[in-house]
């Protein structure tokens, strides 16, 4: 299926069970507490390793219910971080991430593997290069409570991982120095969206009225 077909199928499926999943609740991506980790072979001496944050995205999720979960985001590679600025313009050139044309990478959610009540396998397309190919990443539930810090939104919390091949997405410079293999490791908070976004009906012990935190609200 073209690759135009293929994503704008993917974007119907994500779509359609949505009506369905009404009690599922709706969560967005803390792009401050979400982080992107990725690591490749340095010519075999060492694991090279950059992380990438200011992720965006959406979540439906129940705990109770992994089948019903739905996760979409995009994760800015322009803001890749190699941690020496010539290796980070190496990376981000045309011959490999090409992020002036291509600055985003994109995962849209197609199916979900529950495993057990805290794990399950997320497939979908991953976008990377205006390459679209399926991937599928390792998923750990860590908790899902209200926030201890202010302004308490309830939020889940997540770690994954999943393993890449940059030449699935078109990205072959290099050979005889970058490994194939993309190791990912992401950390992930999610804040629950729209009105009731407090959960007061639990947590009552994190709530603001029972705590004398007098914190701002910005918060690490």
């Amino acid at each position: 299926m073209p690759r135009p077909y293929r994503l704008a199928f993917a974007l119907l499926a994500f779509a359609l069970p949505l009506a369905a999943t009404a009690e599922t609740a709706h969560y967005e991506l803390d792009p401050v507490h979400t982080r992107v980790l990725f690591a490749v072979s340095h010519a075999g001496f060492s694991q090279a390793m950059g992380t990438v944050s200011g992720s965006h995205g959406e979540l439906w999720f129940d705990p109770d219910d992994w089948s019903s979960a739905k996760l979409t985001v995009e994760v800015p590679l322009d803001r890749l971080d190699m941690g020496d600025a010539k290796w980070t313009r190496a990376v981000q050139a045309t011959n490999l991430l090409d992020t002036a044309k291509h600055p985003v990478a994109r995962f849209l959610s197609t199916r979900i593997e529950p495993v057990d009540a805290t794990h399950a396998r997320v497939c979908g397309d991953m976008e990377i290069r205006g390459v679209a190919h399926d991937a599928c990443l390792d998923v750990a539930f860590n908790q899902l409570k209200r926030h201890p810090m202010p302004p308490f939104r309830r939020t889940a919390g997540f770690s994954a991982t999943a393993t890449l091949k940059r030449s699935d997405f078109g990205i072959d410079a290099w050979k005889s120095v970058i490994g194939d293999e993309v190791q990912l490791r992401i950390e992930a908070e999610a804040l629950r969206a729209g009105a009731g976004n407090d959960d007061s009906g639990s947590d009552k012990t994190d709530s603001p009225s029972t705590t004398n935190d007098t914190t701002p609200e910005t918060h690490p």
